[in-house]
């Protein structure tokens, strides 16, 4: 519910009140407190009248003409952001962790929105935005592929949610400037054994064929299942259900913590092909080299093995990925 009096609102309790209602009627057809409803009538009506417009643009001005608190001028929410911002931590980290710290003193927390528009409004604060990861630019909206019902992750087996088994992953694109290519990326849920594959486009016939030649490699019980997100470059992927018989998966739309495994793990990829990368200029074998120096990391939720130590479950992994 919006936490101000709209016209339509104030157009109501005009007509409420003409119709003789009281105060706590009209709150309960609002349903809003009665309070709010009291702070209304003494502030915006016309004598013993109510006019809605006029009501209205009385609030509007106050609202004004109202000065600002500026939560940003607090120099201790000053210096906590300057800290937090340092250490390369989003506005979303440092007001969650505020949050965390001081749940019963609003006062002492901040909104990302109030971090972001001091970064973008206080000249001096310029310099901060080269701290954050998109450099307060908002991520573009990309077109989404249609799927069917059936393959919503919510349908997705308890077996893929627990990371029981091998040969479930998930599945992403990372691109360089437009025209310039990326790679498409899998990660095995369990073992987060990595597959980085060249694409030349987003084109979607030609990555569901870049995914499938190399699947074809795995043994059988290493391909499973695949979750992608909605991006149009997976829209013929459903072909790998018939020729590799692995089924697929989609996440909900603006949810990539659903494929919290591949985000990470493009965020480690990287390391190697930073923001701004041509891939028109880097080979098949610079990507897979970058795959195999992935796939020997020690991880610390592996145990400190590799993901090929788990994958391959300690068998030397040859030359099949």
């Amino acid at each position: 519910m919006s936490q101000h009096l709209t016209l339509q609102d104030r157009d109501r309790i005009a007509r409420l009140r003409h119709a003789g209602a009281q105060q706590k009627e009209i709150a309960e057809a609002l349903g809003r407190s009665p309070s709010t409803i009291c702070r209304e009538l003494r502030r915006n009506r016309a004598g013993d009248e109510c006019y809605a417009g006029q009501a209205q643009r009385q609030a509007e001005a106050r609202r004004r003409e109202r000065p600002l608190a500026r939560r940003m001028d607090d120099p201790a929410i000053n210096a906590v952001v300057r800290q937090g911002l340092a250490r390369d931590w989003s506005p979303e980290q440092i007001a969650g962790r505020l949050e965390q710290q001081h749940p019963d003193e609003p006062k002492r927390r901040v909104s990302p929105q109030t971090i972001y528009s001091w970064i973008k409004q206080d000249e001096h604060c310029e310099h901060w935005r080269s701290h954050l990861r998109r450099r307060g630019k908002r991520p573009c909206r990309r077109k989404q592929a249609e799927t069917s019902p059936a393959a919503r992750i919510a349908n997705r087996p308890e077996v893929i949610e627990q990371r029981l088994r091998l040969g479930d992953f998930e599945g992403d694109t990372v691109l360089g400037p437009p025209g310039t290519g990326g790679v498409a990326t899998l990660v095995d849920r369990k073992s987060r054994f990595t597959i980085i594959i060249k694409v030349r486009s987003k084109n979607a016939d030609h990555v569901h064929d870049k995914l499938k030649q190399r699947l074809k490699e795995l043994d059988e019980e290493h391909r499973r299942s695949i979750t992608f997100d909605h991006g149009t470059e997976f829209a013929r992927c459903h072909r790998l259900e018939k020729h590799l018989g692995m089924a697929l998966y989609f996440a909900d739309p603006g949810c990539p913590y659903q494929r919290g495994t591949n985000e990470n793990t493009n965020g480690l990829i990287r390391q190697y092909f930073p923001k701004g990368t041509d891939f028109r200029d880097v080979s098949h074998h610079e990507a897979r080299q970058a795959e195999n120096l992935l796939n020997n990391r020690p991880r610390a939720c592996l145990g400190f093995r590799t993901p090929n130590e788990v994958f391959f479950e300690n068998r030397p992994p040859g030359n099949c990925v």
